[in-house]
């Protein structure tokens, strides 16, 4: 796991494009918490107990857990995003056609009253993603602010209904290419048709 973080850090570092999916995106603010805001002991609590856990479980998921319910305590399959209006992940969205393609995938899922929890809370469909998931871990919400103070952006999030608010991607958006995300978006990526993610990466480096 440290080579790994040593290589998000290498990355950030010398501007090379990054992106990370789910467990990339939880390295890269683990990286990002150490080397930018000195939380030196910043780490995932499923790694560590002793440490200041940037990803952790949430206390609603603890509850689960404490039942033996191990499958209740992750998000699986699709789940909606807002994103972040200027940001660089809304704009590949955009170029890709893939937000208005998600937009009308929303409008049918809304029609089923038994899948609002993968929705949440939303206002509008504007600017708002669908994309897989299968983890447990989640950015832990008492150190946002502060990597928001150093520069990283949380581009997009899912507001779960009971009002918990779950980051969905980060940024860097003074480098060439610096994305995460919770989501697994190689699950709706085709050759024909690829994930904007994934554009953005390969654009990125083609450069």
């Amino acid at each position: 796991v440290e080579g790994k973080i040593n290589a998000v850090n290498f990355a950030r570092m010398h501007n090379k494009p990054y992106l990370g999916l789910c467990y990339g995106l939880q390295l890269a603010v683990i990286e990002f918490a150490r080397n930018v805001c000195n939380i030196k002991n910043a780490n995932t609590a499923e790694n560590s107990r002793d440490c200041a856990a940037v990803i952790d479980m949430l206390p609603a998921q603890r509850e689960i857990l404490e039942k033996s319910k191990y499958g209740g305590t992750m998000r699986l399959g699709a789940y909606a995003a807002s994103l972040k209006e200027g940001s660089s992940i809304l704009k590949i969205y955009q170029e890709t056609g893939r937000l208005k393609e998600d937009t009308a995938k929303l409008s049918e899922l809304r029609k089923d009253k038994s899948q609002a929890f993968r929705l949440g809370i939303l206002n509008n469909l504007k600017n708002v993603v669908l994309e897989r998931h299968r983890h447990r871990y989640e950015v832990n919400p008492k150190y946002i602010d502060v990597m928001e103070k150093n520069g990283l952006v949380f581009s997009g999030y899912h507001l779960r209904n009971d009002g918990t608010k779950l980051m969905e991607y980060i940024e860097l958006p003074k480098l060439k290419y610096f994305v995460g995300t919770q989501s697994h978006p190689e699950f709706k990526s085709r050759l024909g048709n690829p994930s904007p993610l994934f554009y953005g990466f390969v654009k990125a480096c083609s450069k």
